[in-house]
């Protein structure tokens, strides 16, 4: 699937003492970009959750920051999936300053597929064909 794009403006309450967005906040627009994601390639996560007992765990996560974002920035978040099989995927994200194009943080996220008594599970056919995993793809 190709990337998709997410755009927030930074609130204030984002913004730490210097007037610079709190490091933690860059996670949470990941999260947000990845729901985008998911629904661009036409499921809804929470669906997924909700109806299909499919929980994605955050396995590990990972942010380099490279320049400031402030308060009232849009940010713009290009979300890709690097890796991707039946029981897990990772997806890599890139935060750009929409006024001036500069790199704000790159990071990815990796993830394994749970079922609701939080085991190991396998995503459902439709949903890999949707995120381009190949049947049978382990």
């Amino acid at each position: 699937m190709t990337p998709t794009v997410t755009r927030i403006r930074v609130r204030y309450a984002e913004t730490d003492q210097m007037g610079v967005v709190y490091y933690a906040n860059y996670l949470v627009w990941m999260e947000v970009a990845r729901v985008d994601y998911c629904q661009a390639a036409g499921f809804r996560y929470k669906d997924l959750e909700v109806e299909h007992g499919i929980l994605l765990a955050v396995t590990e996560a990972n942010c380099r920051y490279k320049s400031p974002a402030r308060y009232d920035d849009e940010v713009e978040i290009t979300t890709t999936l690097s890796r991707a099989n039946r029981r897990a995927v990772t997806f890599e994200y890139e935060m750009k300053s929409v006024s001036s194009g500069q790199v704000l943080a790159q990071g990815f996220t990796s993830h394994m597929f749970l079922n609701r008594e939080l085991r190991p599970a396998s995503l459902p056919d439709a949903f890999r064909k949707m995120l381009g995993i190949a049947a049978g793809k382990s």
